[in-house]
C-alpha cells in the first residue's frame, strides 16, 4: 500500500507539473493578446509619433476642404490640415498617405487601424464620442446643417416644405438633424433619400427626386459653386438648424498621437494670433524678442528650449507654418473661395470661436 501511494503521488506530482507548464504557456500566449488588444486599443499611437509618416483618413471629392484640383493635386482646408500634421509630427508636409474613405467608412477604417488620424469633415457628437471607438480632437471648423433647393423653388424657410423629399448623404448625422428640424418647423418630411456620395444626390436631384438636399452649409456652398449649371441655379436657404463642430480625430486610448495632433492644431490658430504668417515667418524667427512669440517658434531662450513634453520637436510650429501657413491662411485659401465668410471660425480676438490654449 505504501508504494502505490509513493507512486500515485508521483503521477499526481507529474500531472501538476505538467498542467503548470501548459498554464504558463497559456498565459503567456493570453499576455501576448492582451498586449495586442492593448495596442490596438491605444491605437499605435506611439509607433506613429516613431515613424516617418502617418495615414490620414480623407477624401477627394469635396470643394473647399479635400478634392482634386485641376492639376489633379489635392487640395482643401482638410488637405492642409493633413499636411500640417505630417509637418508637426514629421517636419515634412510630404509625410502623409492620404486615404480616401465613403462616409459610412469612416469609423470603421479608424476603429480597424486603417488610417491613424481621421480628417474628413467629421462632426463631433456624443454618439461618436461614446460609440465609435474615436478620441475627437480640437474642432478645426465649426459649420451647421442647412438647405439646397433650386433657385426658382418657392421654399424660403423650412417652414414652406411640407410633404416636400430631401436628399441626403448616408452614415451622417444629417437624418435625425432633418427629422429634428421639420418637427420644429411644424412640418413633416415625406421622403429623406440617402446615397452613398455627393454625385449620386446631385443626379438624383437634377432627376426631380428630391426638392431639397441637406447637409452642413460649407458643403453645400461647394456643391452650389460647382453645380453643372452654374451656381446660380440654386441657392441655400438662410436657416441653420444645428450645431456641426468638425475637426479630427483619433482612436480611444491613442493619448500621446491625440496631444501631438491637438497641439499642431492649436499652432496654426495661434500663428495667426501672433500675426505670424507662411510668408513672415523666417523673418519674424529671426528677429522676434517676443519670449512668447520664440518660445513658440522652438528658438532658444534663458533656461534653454523649451519642450512641454508633448512628443514633438521643439520647432514643430515653425514646420507647420512653413508648410501651410497659419489658421487665417488656410481659411482663406480653401473656405472663402465657396463664398463663407469667418463668421464663428473667427478668432477669439475678433468675436470668434476659434481659440488656442496658451505654449507655456
Amino acid at each position: 500500500m505504501r508504494l502505490f501511494g509513493k507512486r500515485s503521488l508521483l503521477v499526481l506530482l507529474m500531472l501538476v507539473f505538467a498542467f503548470a507548464v501548459v498554464a504558463c504557456g497559456d498565459d503567456d500566449e493570453g499576455d501576448g493578446g492582451d498586449a495586442a488588444t492593448d495596442a490596438a486599443a491605444d491605437g499605435g499611437g506611439s509607433d506613429v509619433l516613431s515613424g516617418d509618416s502617418f495615414r490620414c483618413g480623407t477624401r477627394d471629392d469635396l470643394s473647399g476642404f479635400a478634392a482634386l484640383d485641376a492639376d489633379g493635386e489635392r487640395a482643401g482646408f482638410d488637405t492642409d490640415y493633413c499636411r500640417a500634421i505630417a509637418a508637426g509630427l514629421f517636419g515634412s508636409a510630404d509625410a502623409v498617405e492620404f486615404v480616401d474613405l465613403a462616409t459610412a467608412d469612416r469609423f470603421t477604417a479608424l476603429q480597424s487601424g486603417e488610417i491613424d488620424v481621421l480628417v474628413r469633415n467629421t462632426t463631433w457628437t456624443a454618439s461618436r464620442d461614446g460609440g465609435e471607438g474615436a478620441r475627437f480632437l480640437a474642432t478645426t471648423f465649426y459649420d451647421g446643417q442647412g438647405m439646397l433647393v433650386s433657385a426658382d423653388s418657392p421654399y424660403q424657410s423650412l417652414a414652406d416644405m411640407d410633404g416636400t423629399n430631401i436628399c441626403l448623404t448616408e452614415g451622417t448625422t444629417t437624418q435625425l438633424n432633418l427629422e429634428d428640424a421639420f418637427t420644429n418647423a411644424g412640418v413633416n418630411v415625406g421622403e429623406a433619400l440617402s446615397f452613398a456620395d455627393p454625385e449620386l444626390i446631385q443626379e438624383a436631384y437634377n432627376a426631380g427626386q428630391c426638392d431639397g438636399w441637406t447637409a452642413d452649409r460649407s458643403a453645400l456652398a461647394g456643391f452650389k459653386t460647382n453645380w453643372p449649371d452654374g451656381p446660380d441655379a440654386v441657392r441655400i436657404l438662410d436657416e441653420t438648424f444645428s450645431k456641426e463642430p468638425l475637426g479630427p480625430a483619433v482612436r480611444d486610448g491613442n493619448d500621446d498621437l491625440a496631444q501631438a495632433v491637438e497641439w499642431v492644431i492649436f499652432a496654426t490658430i495661434q500663428a495667426e494670433e501672433f500675426g505670424i504668417t507662411q510668408a513672415n515667418v523666417d523673418e519674424i524667427r529671426g528677429s522676434s524678442e517676443d519670449p512668447n512669440v520664440r518660445r513658440f517658434l522652438g528658438l532658444e531662450e534663458e533656461g534653454g528650449v523649451f519642450d512641454p513634453g508633448l512628443g514633438l520637436s521643439p520647432d514643430f510650429a515653425y514646420n507647420v507654418i512653413t508648410a501651410v501657413g497659419n489658421y487665417g491662411e488656410i481659411f482663406e485659401r480653401n473656405i472663402t473661395p465657396l463664398g463663407l465668410e469667418r463668421g464663428v471660425n473667427d478668432l477669439w480676438t475678433n468675436g470668434g470661436l476659434i481659440y488656442a490654449p496658451p505654449y507655456r
